[in-house]
């Protein structure tokens, strides 16, 4: 009888107050939710109220002044996202049968991601007919690149070390490259000439270093760690280009990424961290129900094309 009772009781459920309460899960409150899906906070809260209804159990409780899901609220968001992806792949089957992969991809990348990727990504999208990719930037000092991807189609994501974030949301990672992260120096530095310099070689050196929060801030301290001191730090700025014309005119040295620094002419030579070998992850974040679209997949195959090539 129970099992009887259950599928009587699933039934009914909509499957646009299912994503509701998703978003709910996703976004954090009922005014980023009703931003997001172009809806009013009342309507919202109707339609999880309606929801409620249907399931016969509380979804939803006050917290402060806002809401927050109950247990079985969240467990019910979990599998509305199965539901979700399922009616997505259903949608885009038909719709690839029909058309192929056309339509807008709106994606998000941080600076030097974008330099690395977009220009091949954008002219592979050109050569496509009907397929769109739109692309912003984003604050390359957002620690959290996961809490946007429900504003995008993909996310271009960095992370030097574990990013746990982006295992805690129902999210597809796409891994693309494993960057290694150089000491930058000045052409004529005397450490320029090695293939490699130490933590202790670098460390009492003035340093351009990042914002705090910012990932490379781990490896600044990895530096202090096995070196044994403390790096002095003169200027900080999250701009890597800036970074990088600090450090060819002399004011001190600081770590760059490998695929987007220190070309020819720049004044700049890049040099391995021995004893560290430092790498940031590079990833694409995306929701599993838009990884089912024909044309996002072709997206991210362009991406996992170019990121090869960067090795």
């Amino acid at each position: 009888m129970q099992f009887c009772f259950t599928i009587y009781t699933l039934l009914p459920m909509d499957i646009g107050r299912l994503e509701v309460l998703r978003e709910l899960r996703l976004r954090g409150s009922v005014t980023a939710v009703a931003r997001a899906t172009h809806r009013t906070p009342s309507a919202v809260s109707q339609q999880l109220k309606t929801l409620e209804r249907e399931v016969g159990a509380p979804l939803t409780e006050r917290e402060g002044r806002g809401l927050v899901l109950t247990p079985a609220g969240d467990a019910l968001a979990q599998a509305a996202a199965d539901v979700v992806v399922a009616m997505a792949r259903a949608e885009e089957t038909w719709r690839s049968y029909l058309a192929g992969p056309e339509g807008r991809v709106d994606l998000a990348t941080f600076p030097t991601a974008g330099r690395m990727f977009l220009p091949g990504l954008l002219l592979a999208a050109r050569a496509t007919p009907g397929l769109e990719v739109m692309a912003a930037d984003v604050d390359p000092v957002h620690a959290d690149f996961a809490a946007i991807v429900p504003d995008f189609d993909v996310v271009l994501a960095h992370s030097v070390g574990p990013a746990p974030s982006w295992d805690d949301r129902d999210l597809i990672q796409v891994h693309l490259v494993d960057e290694p992260l150089d000491v930058a120096l000045p052409v004529g530095h005397p450490l320029a000439d090695r293939d490699a310099v130490t933590p202790a070689e670098i460390a009492q050196e003035p340093w351009i270093g990042v914002p705090d929060d910012f990932p490379y801030e781990r490896l600044h301290q990895e530096i202090e760690r096995v070196a044994g001191t403390v790096l002095r730090i003169v200027q900080r700025f999250s701009d890597t280009r800036v970074t990088e014309s600090l450090v060819a005119a002399g004011l001190g040295l600081a770590v760059l990424p490998r695929f987007t620094s220190g070309a020819e002419g720049s004044g700049v030579v890049l040099r391995p961290l021995a004893q560290l070998a430092p790498t940031r992850r590079i990833a694409a974040l995306l929701r599993r129900e838009t990884a089912e679209r024909p044309s996002v997949r072709l997206v991210l195959d362009h991406l996992r094309s170019i990121a090869a090539d960067l090795g």
